[in-house]
């Protein structure tokens, strides 16, 4: 009985030294990402980033609405209907708002 009451305080001692130093180097690494988060260097990659995503979005979606129109798939009801379907006004403005180098992009 003994041993397990030792046992027990020696684990209830551990979580709570454990809980504070882990607390502690939680706000650490936290600090240390936001650090590099604001930094100007990762703002601009990530930017950079950005336009190019953008950028093979929108060639992927014209090359597939192309390929879908010169095809037979063009020539059904859903082929017709998806290739009529004007675009997404809600994706359309995402990507023109996140398409800046100061948009907060998150860890």
């Amino acid at each position: 009985m003994r041993g397990k009451l030792l046992f027990l305080g020696g684990l209830a001692a551990g979580f709570v030294l454990g809980a504070r130093a882990g607390r502690e180097k939680y706000e650490e690494l936290k600090a240390t990402a936001l650090k590099i988060k604001e930094s100007p260097t990762v703002q601009e990659a990530a930017g950079v980033v950005q336009e190019q995503a953008t950028r093979l979005y929108n060639d992927g979606k014209t090359k597939v609405t192309d390929k879908l129109a010169n095809s037979r798939f063009a020539e059904t009801e859903v082929g017709q209907r998806l290739l009529n379907t004007p675009p997404n006004p809600a994706l359309e403005r995402d990507l023109a708002t996140t398409s800046t180098p100061s948009s907060g992009t998150s860890f």
